[in-house]
């Protein structure tokens, strides 16, 4: 089975934006660390969250289909590839079944905004609380490519208070916080 460093190569590989690969990393970052709660495998939860969006910049019209062709084709595993189906259930037809598939579907447009929110504070992510994120949510101006009825949709897929999974995902981010640069630190706080 590939690896983190496989799929860290591949992603250096297909995206260039450094926005989408740090979105990536972010992902990949809120994935993990619902897989440390829940006692799965941080690593194949991590592969999904990382890859999921691997095909987005240069087939935006085909995402997520011809990352998943690829994948698959490199012996990715099958639960890996199903969650980055589901995550896109609206072109796939492919809907959100195992753990894996809810909690990347829930992540991935709340990933993006708690990042936003992180940037525009002098802290970063030190010291980020739902209530900040919440109010950022209610803002639609605020990171307004991020789907606020798919981060609805996740909470109510992943069955968790908004509140308590919003928090999940700010702890993701922060234990990848150096490497995505939203520490207090890294901001000039």
């Amino acid at each position: 089975m590939p690896d983190r460093a496989d799929a860290v190569r591949l992603l250096e590989e297909w995206v260039e934006n450094e926005g989408l690969r740090k979105h990536m990393y972010a992902v990949e970052a809120a994935v993990r660390h619902y897989a440390k709660l829940r006692g799965e495998d941080e690593n194949v939860w991590g592969l999904a969250g990382l890859l999921h969006d691997l095909d987005w910049e240069k087939h935006p019209d085909r995402h997520p289909m011809v990352a998943v062709e690829r994948l698959r084709e490199l012996g990715y595993p099958e639960e890996v590839v199903q969650a980055i189906l589901a995550h896109r259930s609206d072109f796939t037809g492919v809907e959100p079944e195992s753990e894996l598939d809810k909690v990347l579907l829930a992540c991935d447009e709340l990933s993006g905004l708690v990042y936003a929110a992180c940037l525009v504070r002098p802290t970063g992510v030190d010291d980020l609380k739902p209530k900040s994120v919440t109010k950022k949510l209610k803002d639609k101006t605020f990171a307004a490519g991020v789907s606020r009825e798919e981060v609805q949709r996740g909470i109510e897929l992943i069955g968790l208070d908004r509140a308590e999974h919003i928090q999940n995902v700010i702890d993701g981010l922060r234990s990848a916080a150096a490497e995505l640069g939203i520490r207090g630190e890294d901001l000039g706080g």
